[in-house]
């Protein structure tokens, strides 16, 4: 993981957190930047249903590439300092993100997190968070829109895109990635561009809404929640 201020993590309230996350906007890479993919990492979380203060799973889950096989996941559960408020998510996940992310046997090459990235208020949302604290390049994969609004038709069929503008910024692509499924919306975490980020998440879809690794991400938090909450 790359070295960054503490505060980055656990900011003294939300005014500070507002700048931290300007801060890491500031910083983050919008071109790309990423060298051989040989392995990809997704990244999702997971917490008892409207739970705002209690235990974030969070797992990490590899896969080779090319090829796709799937690889062991880690996973990690912790209790964070900040309870959930939004558009301040980064803070209370990124943590337990980051944890899991360590206990993989090497780093990614490309790392894909369910949320959002640039297309966010303060241009920092969970996938910059997490891109630039861990120094990975890093693509943001969200299934609603934060901030900003679809701008032009978006086609029915595979691969249909139209980007989503936010006070007259592109943030991020509304893509189909499945024909007549709803779109999900792909932007820059940290280190990749907004086209190659689109190319990378319709390769992983497979004819699936979301992509493999973080379907796989997914099913692993769920099934360390369910350890968690087994043993208590």
């Amino acid at each position: 993981m790359n070295g960054f201020p503490s505060h980055w993590l656990n900011p003294p309230g939300l005014k500070a957190a507002s700048q931290v996350q300007r801060e890491i906007a500031e910083i983050t890479e919008c071109d790309d930047r990423i060298g051989p993919v040989r392995r990809i990492v997704g990244v999702d979380t997971s917490m008892k249903w409207r739970d705002s203060r209690g235990p974030i799973h969070a797992a990490a889950a590899p896969i080779s590439w090319p090829g796709g096989a799937a690889e062991i996941a880690a996973s990690v559960t912790l209790v964070p300092d900040i309870p959930y408020v939004p558009g301040y998510l980064g803070f209370r996940e990124t943590p337990a993100i980051l944890a899991a992310l360590a206990l993989l046997d090497a780093p990614p090459d490309l790392m894909l997190v369910d949320g959002h990235g640039r297309s966010h208020p303060r241009r920092c949302g969970i996938a910059t968070h997490v891109g630039v604290l861990a120094g990975v390049p890093t693509i943001g994969c969200a299934k609603t829109i934060l901030c900003g609004r679809i701008e032009g038709e978006l086609g029915a069929a595979r691969g249909s895109r139209a980007p989503l503008v936010d006070r007259g910024e592109i943030v991020a692509v509304a893509l189909r990635t499945r024909e007549r499924a709803a779109p999900i919306y792909v932007s820059t975490g940290h280190r990749v561009s907004l086209e190659t980020a689109v190319e990378w998440v319709l390769k992983l879809c497979d004819g699936r809404r979301l992509p493999l690794p973080i379907r796989l991400a997914h099913d692993a938090a769920n099934a360390a929640r369910r350890v968690a909450e087994a043993a208590q």
